[in-house]
């Protein structure tokens, strides 16, 4: 009897161990999709989906995967892109809301031109800024993220741009409504398009250049497509900026349990924006020296004088916007100077 017992204690002792050995791999395990247009070999992918994804992974033991699909592999067009993931189609999407011009009117502010200082000032901000300004913009998404790049240069085939004058006519595409009022206020002829049509519309000649960071040109060989590189002189050395957004689908985020939440949580917003923020000024520098691996390209700084006539040039731009915002009833100006005095706040 005493055996009996002996042997039922060891065996439900085994059992209990083997039940507690099983417990990981009975653990829900989650994939999520993630669609971008950003193509696979860009910096954006590079040094911050993988590592993103990486760090979600890590922090749930292997129980939450993002699957990335990066140039649109599943399907659709760049500015369907919010609606696939308010929809549910996709789990997340790394986009910019600028590819669905006056979606989000209130977060344009941050591209606004002379607005944007650096991308880890800016970014922080825009954490700032969405707690009190945008729960309504983007109350159909779960945000994760929204952030920006280090700022915009000009980047023509043909014409250099040395003078404000040198833009008068040029073709130029811009990603975003901001961006293409900045550059018509300068004389340009603006033209939006999402960065894959670059290449095709600069070899066909629907355009003469673009508005973009370093940091992204590789990606679209910018090396080889331009041959002059402008930038402003002065203590900020770019013009305007473009806003990306992280965004869940929210019913993707209400069926994890509680655990992958915080996760998620913890991966998300504060706790990843200077990280972001930091990561977008860091590829500038190895993305220029590809630009730089040309002999052929030229770099220009365009002098105070000119960028000082580019300021009083762009308040058209920013008095259309303000026009916007007080049509929806909404006060711009307390939005730009909250912008500007969150992004002075961060800045160093």
């Amino acid at each position: 009897m005493v055996r009996s017992v002996q042997v039922l204690a060891a065996a439900g002792a085994l059992a209990a161990a083997m039940a507690l050995s099983a417990a990981p791999s009975l653990a829900q395990q989650v994939t999520l999709k993630l669609h971008t247009f950003i193509p696979p070999p860009s910096n954006p992918v590079k040094t911050f989906l993988k590592p993103w994804a990486e760090k979600i992974a890590k922090a749930s033991n292997g129980r939450l995967k993002i699957q990335i699909y990066p140039s649109m592999q599943l399907g659709g067009k760049p500015p369907q892109l919010m609606d696939q993931v308010r929809d549910g189609i996709v789990d997340i999407i790394f986009s910019l809301p600028g590819y669905t011009a006056g979606r989000f009117p209130k977060l344009e502010v941050f591209e606004l031109p002379f607005v944007h200082t650096d991308p880890v000032s800016t970014t922080l901000a825009l954490q700032d800024f969405q707690a009190k300004h945008l729960q309504d913009e983007f109350k159909d998404y779960h945000v994760l993220l929204l952030h920006v790049h280090a700022g915009s240069m000009f980047m023509t085939k043909k014409k250099p741009i040395r003078k404000m004058s040198d833009l008068k006519g040029l073709k130029i595409r811009t990603a975003t409504r901001a961006g293409g009022w900045y550059l018509a206020s300068l004389g340009a002829v603006p033209i939006g398009a999402p960065l894959p049509q670059i290449p095709q519309m600069i070899s066909k000649g629907v355009i003469e250049g673009a508005m973009l960071p370093f940091e992204i040109a590789p990606a679209i060989k910018m090396q080889e497509l331009a041959t002059h590189f402008t930038q402003l002189s002065g203590k900020q050395p770019r013009m305007n900026t473009s806003t990306f957004s992280l965004l869940m689908n929210k019913n993707s985020y209400a069926k994890l349990p509680a655990d992958l939440k915080k996760v998620i949580d913890d991966n998300s917003g504060r706790n990843i924006a200077q990280w972001a923020g930091q990561n977008w000024a860091d590829i500038e520098v190895p993305a220029q020296k590809v630009m730089r691996s040309k002999s052929k390209n030229k770099f220009h700084t365009m002098p105070p004088s000119e960028v000082a006539k580019m300021k009083a040039m762009a308040k058209p731009a920013i008095d259309r916007w303000l026009k916007q915002m007080k049509g929806k009833g909404v006060d711009g100006a307390e939005l730009l100077s909250d912008a500007r005095a969150m992004i002075a706040k961060y800045a160093k």
